[in-house]
């Protein structure tokens, strides 16, 4: 009998002698494994091997060889390449702001209409849903001269003359910003709602028995508790307008990057590096540099939320 007793705790195994807590953490990592040797594979090793070809000059055809800091040096000293920043930052501080704007005051006068408010909070969102490649050649239609190009027609409709959007060095950055604004615009109203629903009602009563005016109750109590989601949108949107690339691209086909690169941003430059000129080195150098943007904007964004 004492045999017995003796060897049960040996026949349990190494499993058996674990404790709950040692065998929720294995099960937790075991169910992760999956999705961390994806990102591992797909995410981490793709961004550590951009940093290794940075520093090689690659055509595919021959193995890559290292040349030091040549792509980086050859980089900044192009004149092209700094007009090409210009341009992603002009997308990012006119972008981000205009989009949030927009976005929030759709959002604030959508929350309180009741009659076929699920039908027009779709109808916003649509655009969001909509391929970018389709939603920036119809743009591409509306700028295009009279009688063909709806905004033109209707500027000589009523006396104006004709603008060349797309084909002008200072319209065409605003005329691809507009659609990538109103693309983003649906996802943002839909986060501002949820933001404005979380907001304790008992807030704004106790606030209109004071007699507190609207405006008062918009910048004392609804602004200070949608600052999460300001940071999170801030910081969405300025990542989305730092890679904006299908709206320039589809639109400015025949001459990508606009005239005289108006348009260009740095995605599309990587792309033309990459695949049009096949200098991977210099295309890995680019993609190094919007990575460390994007960095410092993530960066930014854990400093606010810890402040939070």
């Amino acid at each position: 009998m004492d045999e017995t007793i003796g060897a049960e705790p040996r026949r349990r195994g190494l499993w058996g002698r674990l404790t709950l807590r040692q065998k929720q953490v294995i099960w937790a990592w075991g169910f992760l494994a999956i999705p961390i040797v994806f990102y591992s594979v797909v995410r981490f090793w793709p961004t550590i091997d951009a940093f290794y070809l940075s520093f090689t000059k690659w055509n595919l055809l021959q193995p890559p060889d290292f040349i030091g800091l040549d792509n980086y040096r050859r980089m900044f000293a192009d004149p092209q390449f700094w007009q090409v920043f210009r341009n992603t930052f002009l997308y990012l501080i006119i972008g981000t702001p205009v989009s949030l704007l927009l976005s929030f005051t759709i959002a604030y006068h959508l929350d309180r209409v009741r009659f076929m408010h699920g039908l027009i909070r779709a109808l916003y969102f649509l655009p969001y849903l909509t391929t970018a490649a389709v939603m920036a050649w119809v743009w591409r239609w509306f700028y295009q001269p009279a009688p063909v190009g709806l905004i033109n027609d209707m500027l000589s409709m009523v006396g104006l003359p004709q603008q060349p959007f797309l084909r002008s060095t200072v319209q065409a950055l605003p005329a691809v910003l507009a659609p990538a604004v109103w693309a983003g615009l649906g996802f943002q109203i839909v986060i501002f709602m949820a933001g404005l629903r979380a907001i304790p009602t008992s807030y704004y009563e106790a606030a209109r028995i004071d007699g507190v005016s609207n405006w008062t109750i918009l910048t004392r109590i609804t602004l200070p508790l949608l600052k999460p989601t300001f940071v999170f949108l801030v910081v969405f949107a300025s990542i989305a307008f730092l890679r904006i690339f299908d709206q320039v691209y589809n639109m400015t086909t025949n001459d990508p990057g606009g005239p005289l690169n108006s348009t260009k941003p740095l995605v599309l430059m990587i792309y033309q590096s990459a695949f049009n000129s096949f200098d991977m080195g210099y295309a890995a150098a680019q993609t190094v540099v919007l990575f460390l943007v994007l960095l410092v904007i993530s960066l930014v964004q854990l400093t606010v939320l810890r402040d939070r």
